[in-house]
C-alpha cells in the first residue's frame, strides 16, 4: 500500500534531476495546496511546475533532490499523511516536508504539501 507513495518521491526526484518543472510538478494534484521553504504560497500544480521550472533555470540548474521518508501514517482510506526529509546537492540544503496524499481515480497524488528549512540548517 505504501509502495504507490513512495512512487510520488522517486517520481519527483527525477523531474528534479531533468530540471524539468512540469514532470517535478506532476506528482502534484491539479488543485495543490503548496508551501515553499520561503512561506510562499503557491495553489495548483501549473504554478508548482512554473515556480520550479524558473528554479532549475537558475540557481538549482545541475542539483540533484534526494528525498527521504521518515513517515507515512494512513488517515482514513485513500489519505495519508507524510513527512520527507530531502536534500539538494549541491548546494548541500536539507528541507523538511510534510505532505497530504490522496487516491484518485485509481492513482496517488499530492494534495497539500508544505516545504521548509529545519532551523540551524541550511
Amino acid at each position: 500500500m505504501t509502495e504507490p507513495i513512495y512512487e510520488l518521491w522517486r517520481r519527483m526526484e527525477k523531474g528534479w534531476a531533468d530540471g524539468d518543472g512540469d514532470a517535478f510538478a506532476g506528482v502534484f494534484a491539479e488543485d495543490v495546496d503548496f508551501v515553499t521553504v520561503r512561506g510562499e504560497e503557491l495553489y495548483g500544480r501549473r504554478a508548482v511546475a512554473a515556480g520550479h521550472g524558473q528554479l532549475f533555470a537558475g540557481l538549482y540548474r545541475d542539483t540533484v533532490l534526494t528525498a527521504e521518508i521518515s513517515l507515512i501514517r494512513p488517515l482514513s482510506d485513500g489519505i495519508s499523511l507524510v513527512h520527507v526529509r530531502s536534500s539538494i546537492s549541491p548546494p548541500g540544503i536539507t528541507t523538511h516536508a510534510q505532505a497530504v496524499v490522496v487516491q484518485r481515480d485509481g492513482g496517488w497524488e499530492i494534495a497539500a504539501f508544505h516545504n521548509m528549512i529545519p532551523k540551524g540548517k541550511s
